[in-house]
């Protein structure tokens, strides 16, 4: 809300009083409306919030609010409610999220912990953050854009197959699968398993994709045969695949916002079922610092445009490895999700790099 400017100071100070009094009545309106789904009257924020004015004062104050589109004025209500504009400017001016307590904090911090492998990270996380919430949860597999080689492990999988298994330093593992030209003996395998992993090894996957090229040249001509296969293998597994990878939980939870979305549950059940969609959404949505919430109209994906998108980035702060967040109706509470998102999304990250 843009403030007039006064002749004097005085009125500058009164004008600046009413703003900011405007913005708590905007506050009020949207606290009860989450927590009741309920239009909101102004004797219901007189009775429940302590701004020291009247009835009648409020009762201004929203037809304020409402003439520059931060609440609406419901057909079968007195009440108000608030627009996609109304909640942004809310978030825009949240200033204390609501923070887990240390017991809380120890609980997810065990949850995650307890999981064995990178796969098991990111189900734990999406699972934990789908219930800390009850809105639908979505984390991405780090990228391997942003990733490096950690390890290659070259398997033979009987005399003429050979699976190669690559390790990034995020702990994701690709495995590609492939037919030899010929038998390899053990002491081959070893002398082309070095050979990776002194060119490629703690290369960038970018970096090292343009080094596999190369490889067969560095070993002896009986090894080049076998050397393209891996190559072959290797550039498969160091492209990222076209739609990502990506995983989603608490879909069901929004089926317990039917209200909230009237006729358009489906199209957003149908929009988290497109990985590449959600994949972009997240990309875009998460940063590399905070936390970036994308309201209503704002989504670019129009099955989501009844929804609002919490997102941020997890991986260290030069290298921002994937993304996580939840989606659910406009009418949720951002404090509280914010937190949340924010409070997952560290624990995965130092897991992560722990690793």
């Amino acid at each position: 809300m843009a403030l007039p400017t006064g002749e004097c100071q005085d009125e500058q100070e009164v004008t600046m009083s009413a703003e900011e009094r405007r913005l708590e009545v905007l506050r009020a309106v949207v606290e009860d409306f989450v927590s009741t789904n309920e239009p909101v009257g102004s004797r219901a924020i007189v009775e429940r919030h302590n701004l020291g004015v009247s009835a009648a004062t409020v009762r201004n104050d929203m037809a304020a609010l409402e003439d520059e589109g931060y609440i609406t004025h419901p057909h079968t209500s007195a009440g108000r409610i608030p627009t996609d504009k109304g909640y942004r400017l809310f978030v825009d001016r949240l200033d204390e999220l609501r923070q887990m307590s240390p017991a809380e904090r120890r609980a997810i911090e065990r949850f995650i912990s307890g999981a064995v492998d990178l796969d098991d990270v990111l189900r734990r996380s999406v699972r934990l953050l789908s219930q800390l919430t009850r809105q639908a949860a979505v984390i991405s597999y780090p990228s391997l854009s942003r990733s490096a080689v950690r390890h290659i492990e070259l398997v033979p999988v009987s005399d003429t197959k050979i699976m190669v298994v690559l390790i990034t330093d995020s702990g994701r593992v690709e495995q590609r699968i492939a037919d030899l030209p010929a038998m390899l003996s053990a002491e081959d395998v070893a002398d082309l398993r070095t050979e990776v992993n002194q060119s490629l090894g703690g290369k960038p996957l970018a970096a090292a994709a343009d080094l596999v090229e190369e490889l067969p040249d560095d070993v002896r001509a009986s090894l080049r045969p076998a050397m393209a296969i891996v190559c072959t293998l290797l550039i498969d597994a160091l492209v990222e695949p076209a739609d990502g990878r990506i995983l989603v939980g608490g879909a069901a939870n929004l089926t317990r916002h039917t209200a909230d979305f009237h006729s358009s549950l489906g199209e957003v059940l149908e929009a988290l079922e497109e990985h590449v969609v959600l994949l972009k959404l997240i990309d875009e949505a998460s940063i590399p610092s905070g936390v970036r919430v994308s309201i209503g109209q704002e989504n670019p994906t129009p099955g989501l445009r009844a929804t609002s998108v919490v997102a941020t980035s997890y991986g260290a702060d030069a290298n921002r490895l994937g993304g996580l967040g939840v989606v659910g109706p406009t009418r949720m509470d951002y404090a509280g999700n914010i937190g949340a998102v924010m409070t997952v999304a560290r624990y995965v990250s130092r897991l992560i790099h722990s690793g």
